[in-house]
């Protein structure tokens, strides 16, 4: 498989190179989840209220994955850092520190999951109608934990190396599986809600196979798990990883955590089929973000080795091919929504009245998002420059403090009703994306400029 040289090749090549094959992965990945749905939504009779019940799953299986990205984002481009600095066995370390990690955590969330199911989907917001659907869902999911988490929380591994097409590949093969899969037991089988799952879970195993596969034998870097009596000597690296990966963690955290409260909210002032205008709204928003997470991936090594080997004029254009590529993206992307929001609500359902409700709420949803791109750039360099505290502030602000709070006060304070809760999201772009892109571009430049002039 073909390896990206991060020292020698240009660094839009090197971005080019490594966010298309992560493009092509995170559509194919996105598969997973949207195709479930697609299908859901389709089977007779039930489809719409299945389709509010998986969406009530979703904060959860993004607990899952937060977990993944926990160890995989944090200690990539640790990994990338310490490759730039020629430390290969320092890289080395991290890497199976992460795996272990992952493994680990894989396994409790898989029991704890099962163990509280019940419980954990009535937080959520789930009524008993849509219990009868979302719990066979969930605990099917559930047994799928730990291949999940080793295909994503791994993955960055590979496309740390360089090897961006594997990367690629070990995506594909899962989503390929879900896609043949999904019709087969939801409705040749006629397991319905039940046959998603389990498509999923085969899918996700394949993935993982692959995954461990190469990191075990082809790559440059070969993974391990930890022996017992190395446990003590990696702890240092261990809370590199978690520290570095935090800001990750909270904000897919703080996403599920929007989700739950948001459910809560459109429950009492809209109803169950608002429930299921939301997952549609945050099905489109994963398609549309996909290429900008493609676009931050892809330039994160490439921005983590350059820093690693102090050449900043490298990471300086590395910032600015991401962030040329991500707004030129978005501004195609937000004309389609404002423009045809109805094709893209389609893709998940054609129940009419679903339709009636969910196009204007994708309009308030989407209205800022140009200023989402902001926090996406802010995020990104943050976080493959080592800068763990500015990463976790940022994904606590715009979340936590902005987001949450204004789901609450516009529907009830302002009498805005489920409009309100559809527009915090556009007003905590604006605030958040903004605070955070100046507060990068006052701190970063400096640095590089300083790490510059001390080179000569």
């Amino acid at each position: 498989m073909k390896q990206l040289d991060f020292e020698h090749g240009t660094v839009t090549g090197n971005i080019l190179g490594a966010a298309v094959p992560m493009l092509v992965a995170q559509i194919l990945n996105l598969l997973y989840n949207i195709v479930d749905r697609i299908y859901i939504a389709r089977i007779p009779k039930v489809g719409t209220a299945a389709l509010g019940a998986v969406g009530l799953c979703f904060p959860l299986i993004v607990i899952i994955t937060a977990f993944s990205n926990l160890y995989g984002s944090g200690g990539a481009p640790l990994f990338s850092i310490y490759r730039g600095k020629k430390e290969t066995q320092a890289a080395n370390d991290i890497m199976n520190t992460s795996f272990s990690m992952l493994c680990l955590t894989g396994v409790i969330l898989m029991v704890v999951g099962m163990l509280l199911i019940r419980p954990i989907l009535i937080l959520f917001g789930a009524s008993e109608g849509a219990l009868a659907y979302a719990c066979p869902y969930m605990m099917l999911y559930l047994i799928g934990t730990l291949p999940s988490m080793i295909a994503v929380g791994m993955n960055p591994f590979i496309n740390a190396q360089g090897y961006s097409l594997t990367g690629m590949l070990s995506v594909a093969i899962g989503a390929a599986a879900n896609l043949v899969l999904d019709p087969l037991f939801i409705f040749v089988l006629g397991f319905g809600v039940r046959g998603a799952a389990i498509a999923t879970v085969i899918s996700q195993f394949l993935s993982a196979a692959f995954v461990l596969h190469f990191l075990s034998g082809k790559a440059e870097l070969k993974v391990r798990f930890l022996r017992s009596a190395e446990l003590a000597k990696y702890v240092g690296y261990a809370k590199e990883i978690v520290s570095l990966g935090t800001a990750g963690f909270i904000m897919q955290l703080t996403n599920s955590l929007v989700t739950i409260c948001c459910n809560h909210v459109l429950s009492a002032t809209g109803g169950d089929i608002y429930i299921s205008v939301m997952t549609i709204v945050s099905s489109v928003r994963q398609l549309v973000e996909t290429p900008i997470s493609a676009i931050n991936d892809g330039s994160s090594p490439i921005l983590s080795y350059n820093y690693g080997a102090r050449r900043p004029a490298r990471v300086r254009k590395a910032g600015m091919v991401m962030g040329l590529l991500i707004l030129g993206y978005t501004a195609v992307m937000w004309s389609v929504i404002v423009l045809a929001p109805g094709a893209l609500i389609r893709v998940f359902s054609s129940d009419a009245i679903l339709l009636q409700d969910a196009v204007p709420a994708l309009k308030q949803y989407f209205a800022a998002f140009i200023f989402m791109d902001l926090q996406y750039m802010g995020q990104t360099t943050f976080k493959s420059l080592n800068k763990k505290a500015y990463a976790i502030f940022f994904s606590l602000l715009r979340k936590v403090f902005i987001v949450v709070p204004l789901t609450y006060f516009m529907p009830y304070a302002l009498h805005m009703g489920t409009d309100g809760v559809f527009l915090a999201e556009p007003v905590s772009n604006v605030i958040g994306g903004s605070l955070c892109f100046i507060t990068m571009l006052v701190t970063i430049l400096p640095e590089l400029k300083r790490m510059e002039e001390s080179n000569h």
